[in-house]
C-alpha cells in the first residue's frame, strides 16, 4: 500500500488527478514522487506537498484535509482509494471502476459523470453528485454513490444510470433533468425535487414538498425494491419495502417536459 500524508494544505487549490491507484501502482516511490500536479499556473513535484511512503500497488490512502486538492481519483478505473480526512472538488470524477472511501467531508462535483465503481463519503458532500458537468448531455451512467450526511444542490442533475444514497437532508433540485438512475434521500429534500426530470427513480424515506407537476399513481411497495435493499445493505443503508411496515406514495412526472419519471414516497403504518 501506498501512504500519502499532506504536509501542510496549499494556500490555494492545487489540481491532483495523478492520485489514483491507475497512475501511481506501476511507479516507483521516486517515480511517484515526482509526479507532476499543478498550483495555480505553475507546475510542482507531488512530494512537494505529499510524503510518500510504502509499497507501490493499486490500494492508495491519503492522510490530512485535503480538501483545498482537486480531482482526486479522477477517471480510476480500478484498486482502493482511502482518504482519511476531507477530500475536494470533482473526487472520482469520470470514474469508471474500483473504491473511493473518505473519512470526512467531499466537495461539490462528487463522482460526476462516473461510469462504474463505488463512493462511499462517512461524512457530508457538496452539490451535483453524479451530475453532469455544465453543457454535456448526462451526468453518471453507472455505479453507486453513498453519502452517510448531508448534501447540496443538484444531486443527480441528468444522470442515466447508476444509485446516489444519501442519509441527511439534500438542498434544492435533486433529480433535476434526470434520465434515468435511482436516488434514495433517507433524510428527505428541500424543494423541486424531480424537476423537469425525464426518466428515473427518486425514494425518500421522508416526506418532501413536490412540485404540482407531480401526479399520484398508486401506493404499494415496488417489487424491485427488494432488490435495492440487498445490495444496499452492506453500505449500511437500510431501504424498508415491507407491506406490514408501511407502502410508498408513488407520484408520476414531470409533466411540464412531459417526463416519465417517478419519485417514492415512504410512508410508515400508523
Amino acid at each position: 500500500m501506498i501512504t500519502l500524508t499532506l504536509r501542510e494544505p496549499p494556500p490555494v487549490p492545487l489540481e491532483a488527478d495523478v492520485l489514483s491507484p491507475d497512475t501511481i501502482a506501476p511507479l516507483t516511490i521516486d517515480e511517484i514522487r515526482a509526479l507532476p500536479v499543478q498550483l495555480g499556473k505553475r507546475q510542482r513535484r507531488l512530494d512537494d506537498f505529499f510524503a510518500v511512503e510504502g509499497e507501490p500497488s493499486d490500494e492508495v490512502e491519503i492522510h490530512g484535509d485535503v480538501r483545498r486538492v482537486k480531482w482526486i481519483g479522477r477517471g480510476m478505473t480500478r484498486g482502493v482509494l482511502r482518504i482519511r480526512g476531507g477530500a475536494g472538488m470533482h473526487l472520482g470524477s469520470a470514474m469508471a471502476g474500483g473504491t473511493i472511501e473518505v473519512w470526512g467531508d467531499a466537495g461539490d462535483w462528487l463522482g460526476a459523470e462516473m461510469s462504474g465503481g463505488l463512493i462511499h463519503v462517512h461524512g457530508n458532500a457538496g452539490g451535483q453528485i453524479g451530475a453532469a458537468y455544465r453543457g454535456a448531455p448526462s451526468g453518471m451512467t453507472d455505479g453507486v454513490v453513498v453519502v452517510d450526511g448531508s448534501a447540496g444542490l443538484e444531486v443527480g442533475m441528468r444522470m442515466k444510470r447508476g444509485t446516489i444514497v444519501v442519509g441527511g437532508m439534500v438542498r434544492d433540485f435533486a433529480g433535476l433533468q434526470m434520465k434515468g438512475g435511482t436516488i434514495v434521500l433517507r433524510d428527505g429534500a428541500e424543494l423541486r425535487t424531480g424537476a423537469w426530470m425525464n426518466r428515473g427513480t427518486i425514494i425518500s424515506l421522508k416526506p418532501i414538498a413536490l412540485l404540482p407537476t407531480f401526479a399520484f399513481a398508486a401506493a404499494y411497495n415496488p417489487t424491485f425494491l427488494r432488490l435495492y435493499a440487498r445490495r444496499l445493505a452492506p453500505l449500511g443503508c437500510a431501504l424498508p419495502y415491507d407491506d406490514q411496515q408501511g407502502r410508498y406514495q408513488r407520484y408520476t412526472g414531470d409533466s411540464a417536459v412531459p417526463g416519465r419519471g417517478e419519485i417514492l414516497v415512504w410512508q410508515p403504518r400508523g
